[in-house]
């Protein structure tokens, strides 16, 4: 496709240029509006320049891929109440060995949880509970929170519905489920395990400093209460009950009372004489009923009429006092308080049993969605389904679950997919795609390391999204006039190396912006994650997780 008219052109660079400053940098100060307002402003102004038209902007909003963000979104939030990743959480800390060994649990967790619920829930979920579970063992939160962040970045590489991005890819190539997950899963556990390596080698030294010398506080528990997994709130302490205090304490507590006001000393003795002379008539009392307890071998005689003769003729039975005391016992009909206790207990046992019904059927049915897409049903439909029927099963008004599912981010990528298509009739990368696609055939290695270093630049400038849209179907065109396996080939490559990509810098994926600001506002353990000391860490992993990963992919 040869460049358009020079007007065209340059509108079109002036609404993709906004688009991506919007992009990048949300809360640029000249028109900190945010990313979702910026893609639509890139949209419209697409539309007013005239670089697309209205009919061409509706038609290049990808339904399919609307409709598989939007079901993954409510199955992820259904997930989230019926407390999946609450358990995941107590997975992080159960029976932990120490801070190397939770630093390798969060990076396998994050992973796998980031390849089933996509990488951006998990992080929204888990950021605080780590740094919980990292400041009550007096550990560095930095480690912690590039591990959740890097891993879930990795971990979303292994399937169609961890990130966007793979949704694109995975709708435009046409490559099923299964397919999808043999072609990427062994590079993500692989690439999985040399970053956690990489994490444990670069923090090591912190990580094995002893407790007691990183503060002088004690140690902290090393599980966290259940509760406090989602709720992320401390439970108040429960104070004793004042009848656990004995005689001897009530006096020692008076006594300092005593000498400091006389006149409640003169109250505080007559209060005392008094306890005194009950404590008496109580000791009396308790003589008496040994006393009547002795006389348990005396039997009280009564008469009562024999039924069984008319006459006056009475028979003579005999009772001991304990059985006395048990008739009258057993006679006494139930306590109202009693019978309030078991219909409450009742109705908490019919409840919890309610709610493990309808956990176990969320779960059921997630199961039932994957099993779908791993047998190449429509991705988009299926999860569209899935969805339908949860709220279907809630059996409650489906606003308030509804109103968490991101509109902001679909609306963003409608917008996103109006600019990127008017960017893409300007010609501009249709003609930068000519120069590089000689030297960037994926049938040689450094074709694949230099169409790896492009992905990898551009992911990090423009965002892997529109990365993705713009060289998706340019690389796919250029490896099928090689081979047809070697346009999945290439599709696969382009999923791998967007998706680590991210890992590259702070703004490299919305993951570790999600990670950074969680931490940065968690109320009680707040940390700064900066854009430094993640570089630090990013280029190094990026680099050798990308590289080891790409062999396994090209191998497929």
């Amino acid at each position: 496709m040869a460049l358009a008219g020079t007007s065209k052109v340059v509108l079109g660079c002036i609404a993709f240029g906004i688009f991506w400053v919007m992009a990048v940098f949300p809360t640029v100060p000249f028109m900190p509006v945010g990313r979702t307002a910026g893609s639509l402003l890139g949209a419209m102004l697409m539309v007013l320049f005239r670089v697309i038209s209205p009919e061409d902007a509706y038609a290049a909003i990808d339904l399919p891929i609307i409709g598989l963000l939007f079901g993954t979104m409510v199955v992820s939030i259904f997930l989230e109440r019926a407390d999946m990743f609450k358990y995941l959480g107590n997975l992080l800390s159960w029976k932990s060995r120490g801070s190397k060994d939770l630093l390798f649990r969060v990076c396998i967790v994050s992973a796998f949880a980031s390849a089933l619920f996509t990488n951006d829930t998990c992080c929204v979920v888990l950021t605080e509970f780590i740094l919980k579970v990292a400041r009550q063992n007096n550990l560095p939160p930095q480690p912690f929170l590039l591990a959740l962040a890097t891993s879930s970045n990795i971990g979303s590489a292994a399937t169609p519905i961890g990130n966007p991005q793979n949704l694109v890819i995975a709708v435009e190539s046409g490559i099923s489920f299964g397919q999808f997950l043999l072609g990427v899963f062994p590079a993500m556990i692989v690439g999985v395990l040399t970053n956690a390596a990489i994490l444990l080698l670069y923090f090591w030294k912190y990580l094995s400093v002893e407790k007691d010398q990183e503060g002088g506080q004690p140690e902290g528990p090393e599980v966290v209460a259940d509760d406090e997994v989602t709720s992320h709130r401390f439970t108040p302490a429960r104070m004793s009950h004042v009848s656990s205090l004995n005689p001897d304490d009530v006096d020692c507590i008076s006594e300092p009372i005593i000498r400091s006001n006389s006149v409640s000393t003169s109250v505080n003795e007559n209060l005392r004489s008094r306890s005194i002379n009950s404590e008496a008539d109580i000791q009396l009392a308790i003589k008496s009923l040994r006393a009547s307890s002795m006389s348990h071998e005396m039997v009280e005689v009564s008469t009562v009429p024999d039924r069984r003769d008319e006459g006056a003729s009475s028979r003579k039975f005999t009772r001991t006092a304990s059985q006395q005391r048990s008739v009258i016992i057993e006679d006494l009909p139930p306590s109202p308080e009693a019978n309030g206790e078991k219909e409450k207990e009742a109705q908490v046992e019919e409840k919890r049993w309610k709610i493990l019904v309808w956990k176990t059927a969320v779960y059921l049915i997630t199961l039932g969605m994957l099993i779908a897409l791993l047998m190449g049903l429509n991705m988009s439909w299926t999860a569209i389904t899935a969805a339908l029927v949860l709220l279907a099963l809630d059996f409650t008004d489906a606003q308030a679950c509804l109103e968490k599912v991101s509109y902001s981010l679909l609306i963003f990528f409608c917008g996103m997919f109006i600019t990127v298509d008017g960017f893409n009739k300007t010609g501009i990368p249709n003609t930068l795609w000519e120069l590089v696609e000689p030297y960037s055939r994926i049938d040689s290695a450094k074709g694949v390391a230099l169409l790896a270093v492009v992905i990898l630049i551009l992911s990090n400038v423009a965002s892997n999204v529109p990365t993705v849209l713009l060289l998706g179907t340019r690389v796919a065109a250029s490896a099928a006039a090689i081979s047809h396996g070697s346009e999945r080939k290439a599709w696969l490559i382009l999923a791998w190396v967007s998706t680590v990509a991210g890992n590259l810098t702070l703004l490299g994926s919305a993951a570790n912006l999600i990670v950074c600001e969680q931490a940065r506002r968690a109320q009680f353990f707040g940390y700064n994650l900066t854009f430094w000391s993640h570089l630090r860490f990013g280029v190094p992993s990026t680099i050798i997780v990308t590289a080891i990963g790409l062999l396994i992919v090209i191998s497929y």
